[in-house]
């Protein structure tokens, strides 16, 4: 290959291709990465929960869709209305299409803007400004199409920009599935709170008409002389701490139709009859390993994406400090006479490329990178503490359905105790063996160890719907967003 310099050492390369190398060493240069490469935080959890978990043979909840985990009809109607009225869910709908749209409003910098243009130009000389001494009028016509100023994005300035709103974008739409998955398990929730209501009614309803009965027994053997006035209203204190018992469960029955009601977006239709909910309606979860998490949950899928945007910011923080080489450019045709437009010798044209490059910003630019690299750096505690809540809300739901399995067993045990007990209690009454206040009181213990049971029951079912979302339940049943724009 000939050398390409002089004996005096100086190029002999001509000018065009010497400003073709240089432009080889620049975009060279640009592709050379400025932000920083991304490493997912180490996990700042235990590799396992240490608690007893389900059997293996048990089905992940990411891939339970919650039709199938929640397959009471009333429920997923309830559920579908939420998913469809619910104004919390809409407003993040809305919030994922937004930051589509400024994605795709970043994502077009890339591009040159090019438009038409039709233009007239009318003007007036005075007479001292021409040679002529006379006051002249010009026009000029033209008709072209324009290039804006648009951005070589050598360094990949824009094109990091457009890397932050897309993981934004993708954030979004990750908490768009966090506030589905939270309003799914609010309203099963909710609507597990409303049966052991209507359930606690049934029982305090029962306990009332037993005390009514009871008392007018009572009062037919104070008529006869055959008991005290006194211990009569011992009778009446017990029924009138039924009925209270009873408007107090009404009560927190209505508050708790207004929550959902809120929750659904719309007025709820309630059944005419509700039915006991029944033993165990929801199937037991596998919890799997804390490293699921980051993929299961919504929430820590939002953080990462979060994460990522921040790491994209800081490579354009950094290319901000490279020159920035832009051009305009136009060509069309003008012409003095709206009829010359198109004759020839009438075509026009402008280029104008330019490049700026920061001399002196007063730290501007060297804040700007700094100020992104702190929002990296509060991003990653957010992930950290997005993961850490993570385990915690696992943790919490496996220890509450082992600890509550237990005491329910306890609990239903003892039901069973009080049951004989009672039923031994009418015998001996019927016989005269033992009183009607030792009837009651039986009564009584049999009615809260029901009521223990019923919080019991109730209280497991609500810890495995807490339990299903916290292990990011139905997740990766859940439809994938709209692709973004694609890149040209």
């Amino acid at each position: 290959m000939p050398s390409s310099l002089s004996p005096n050492g100086r190029c002999m390369m001509p000018p065009c291709w010497q400003a073709l190398l240089v432009l080889a060493l620049v975009l060279q240069s640009g592709c050379a990465p400025l932000a920083p490469h991304y490493v997912p935080p180490a996990l700042p959890v235990a590799a396992q929960y240490g608690l007893e978990d389900a059997p293996p043979s048990q089905t992940p909840a990411a891939t339970l869709d919650w039709r199938s985990y929640f397959t009471d009809p009333l429920l997923q109607s309830w559920i579908n209305q939420a998913l469809e009225h619910n104004r919390d869910l809409r407003s993040a709908a809305l919030r994922v299409q937004e930051a589509r749209a400024a994605y795709g409003i970043q994502h077009a910098e890339l591009s040159p803007s090019i438009g038409a243009q039709v233009g007239l130009d009318r003007s007036r000389t005075p007479a001292d400004l021409n040679m002529s001494r006379q006051p002249q009028l010009g026009s000029q016509y033209q008709v072209g199409l324009g290039m804006a100023t648009w951005e070589i994005d050598f360094w990949g300035r824009l094109r990091y920009l457009s890397d932050a709103a897309l993981e934004t974008y993708l954030a979004s739409d990750a908490a768009r599935q966090a506030v589905a998955l939270g309003l799914i398990t609010q309203v099963a929730q909710g609507y597990l709170a409303l049966r052991e209501l209507d359930e606690h009614l049934t029982l305090a309803r029962q306990a009332r008409d037993n005390r009514t009965q009871s008392l007018r027994l009572f009062t037919r053997r104070v008529d006869a002389g055959a008991a005290s006035r006194l211990q009569l209203t011992s009778y009446q204190t017990l029924l009138t701490q039924a009925e209270a018992q009873i408007a107090q469960w009404e009560l927190a029955r209505a508050r708790q139709v207004h929550a959902l009601t809120l929750l659904l977006g719309q007025p709820i239709t309630l059944p005419a009859n509700t039915a006991h909910w029944g033993e165990a309606p929801l199937a037991p979860l596998q919890a799997g390993l804390p490293s699921d998490l980051l993929v299961h949950r919504p929430d820590i899928v939002a953080a990462e994406h979060q994460l990522r945007a921040a790491h994209a910011q800081i490579g354009a923080a950094r290319a901000a400090f490279f020159p920035r080489i832009a051009l305009t450019g136009l060509a069309g045709s003008a012409s003095a006479e709206l009829g010359g437009l198109f004759d020839n010798g009438s075509a026009k044209w402008a280029f104008s490329p330019s490049i700026t490059l920061p001399l002196f910003t007063s730290g501007r630019l060297r804040d700007n990178l700094q100020l992104q690299e702190v929002r990296r750096d509060m991003a990653v505690a957010q992930y950290e503490k997005a993961v850490q809540m993570a385990f915690r809300e696992v943790v919490d739901a496996l220890a509450a359905r082992q600890g509550l399995t237990t005491q329910l067993h306890m609990a239903q045990q003892a039901l069973s105790v009080q049951g004989s007990r009672t039923r031994l209690m009418q015998q001996r009454h019927a016989q005269g063996a033992s009183t009607l206040l030792e009837l009651l009181d039986a009564q009584r213990d049999l009615l809260q160890a029901q009521q223990q049971v019923l919080q019991l029951r109730y209280a497991l079912l609500t810890t495995q719907t807490g339990l299903y979302a916290a292990l990011g339940g139905g997740t990766l049943t859940e439809q994938q967003p709209a692709a973004p724009p694609s890149a040209p």
